[in-house]
């Protein structure tokens, strides 16, 4: 390595994979020298053609932004001299690109899962608690803890997922709360759910049950706390029974087609758009050319790549709903009176990443190249196989959560910075570089870094798979499995009374 890479032919940066330090000099493709005019620290981008002021900034062959002088080649192209260059609304016409050619299938054509009355699959077989309001979190918090103490050994564990709401919320936002929970409760990866409510907050028990659908009770039992003289001793009753049911699943071959997974980046980086995300990508290309479905979210973080997107729509249905997810994601930004294109986040911005537009052509690598044939709404669950859009924003916990509630059985989560998170689904940390893995160990499930080693993509890709598919059936956890970290956030959008 020369301590750099440029991604594109066209591109006007190199990326640093190192740290450099003013007056070194740089040696490009064509061994022409460059003094470098700053220090430019690593995962930063370093110019190497001129660019006039107001003109774009290539990367990924892309813009990623205007510059906001004169720009020479050897300085550091960062927030003071590039501005996002990405205004308004925009007006979008359906160019439909050609398919790309099919990517390779999965070698291993089975993991060993649990499959479910209605034919869906988990990799886990977990007892959940789901609270209709959040003034009984703490209540949920000690059952689940008393439950997974009695009933280990029948099950692979009893979880609470805490969270603010339920009541004193009105119209669409309670709808949108009832809606991800109600999604959460089908879930293939418990076993057994029990839903708990207080009495008399807005979502409550027999509301919440029309949002829920059709049940099967030996999955699914209820206790309204307000009734019940002991609700602990009441609570573990009812886990009992249903630890009994999920008990009665056993793991048995099951075709990767059933796989679902949700694709997610936080505390991204320089090395983002380079190791891990493309590396997403392509292990999502794998799993669809095998009959799979890979779900991409993070609104706002399609701002500026959106079209990439709408061009690999399955068809002019398909285009239209991804052109109103955007809009609509637009308008909510103007709605609360924000700058639709703020963004990145400070510790993006820390790793390198300079505009919404390098965030974003970065971020929807992680959806390979593989049409899109659905989008999906905020709290829904996936219909289609293949690669699926779905409505939620960039917070990590909010996604996650929303990725898993519309049917992913785990998580490939993406970072460059780190982070102990973890979802309500095995949630596996990819690293975008092999600093942070080596540092990180307890948080991190699976190094990226590689990829500007010793690996190439198709080996990284297959070792991805051999781990995705070995946590698939139960030989392997994840780290916020191993560390107990598991939790949801709810998308917040309405009046609290």
């Amino acid at each position: 390595m020369n301590g750099w890479i440029r991604l594109h032919p066209a591109d006007h940066v190199v990326t640093a994979l190192r740290p450099w330090a003013a007056g070194e000099t740089l040696e490009l493709e064509d061994g022409a020298k460059l003094v470098v005019k700053e220090d430019v620290p690593r995962g930063h981008k370093i110019l190497t053609r001129p660019v006039k002021q107001g003109g774009d900034v290539l990367k990924f062959g892309c813009s990623i932004g205007k510059a906001k002088e004169d720009l020479e080649p050897g300085v550091r192209v960062h927030t003071h001299n590039l501005r996002t260059g990405l205004a308004g609304l925009l007006e979008y016409r359906y160019t439909p690109v050609p398919p790309a050619p099919p990517a390779e299938p999965l070698a291993q054509k089975t993991f060993q899962g649990y499959v479910r009355e209605n034919g869906e699959a988990g990799i886990r077989n977990e007892l959940w608690i789901i609270n209709t309001v959040g003034c009984i979190n703490k209540m949920c918090e000690s059952l689940a803890r008393q439950g997974g103490a009695r009933y280990a050994g029948l099950v692979d564990g009893v979880y609470h997922f805490s969270h603010p709401y339920g009541c004193s919320q009105l119209g669409d936002d309670l709808k949108y709360t009832q809606r991800l929970l109600a999604s959460l409760v089908h879930h293939p990866n418990a076993g057994g759910v029990l839903i708990v409510g207080l009495g008399c907050e807005n979502n409550r028990i027999d509301v919440f049950r029309e949002a829920i659908g059709e049940i099967d009770p030996r999955r699914i039992r209820f206790m309204n706390v307000q009734d019940e003289e002991d609700e602990l001793e009441r609570g573990l009753e009812l886990l009992g029974e249903l630890a009994g049911y999920a008990a009665s699943f056993r793991r048995e071959p099951v075709p990767v087609s059933k796989l679902k997974i949700g694709l997610k980046c936080g505390g991204s980086d320089g090395f983002s758009g380079i190791t891990a995300n493309p590396l997403v990508g392509s292990s999502a290309d794998r799993l669809i050319a095998s009959g799979g479905t890979a779900i991409l979210t993070e609104v706002p973080e399609m701002f500026g790549a959106e079209t990439i997107l709408m061009n690999r729509a399955a068809d002019e249905r398909v285009f239209g709903q991804i052109v109103s997810l955007i809009n609509d994601f637009k308008q909510y930004f103007i709605r609360h009176g924000q700058e639709i294109y703020e963004n990145p986040s400070p510790g993006n911005k820390d790793g390198g990443i300079t505009t919404l537009e390098e965030k974003s052509l970065g971020c929807t690598q992680k959806g390979g190249s593989s049409t899109v044939v659905d989008v999906v709404p905020y709290g829904g669950r996936v219909k289609k196989p293949g690669l699926n859009l779905l409505e939620a924003p960039g917070n990590d916990q909010v996604s996650v959560t929303a990725l898993a509630a519309a049917g992913a059985q785990m998580v490939l989560f993406t970072t460059g910075r780190g982070t102990p998170f973890g979802g309500p689904v095995p949630t596996v940390k990819i690293s975008t570089n092999s600093e942070l893995a080596e540092r990180k160990k307890n948080w991190i499930d699976f190094d990226a870094g590689r990829l500007l080693a010793d690996r190439t993509m198709p080996q990284l890709t297959a070792e991805l798979w051999e781990k995705l598919l070995a946590v698939a059936s139960g030989e392997a956890v994840t780290r916020n499995e191993r560390n107990g970290f598991r939790e949801i956030a709810i998308f917040k959008d309405g009046v609290v009374l």
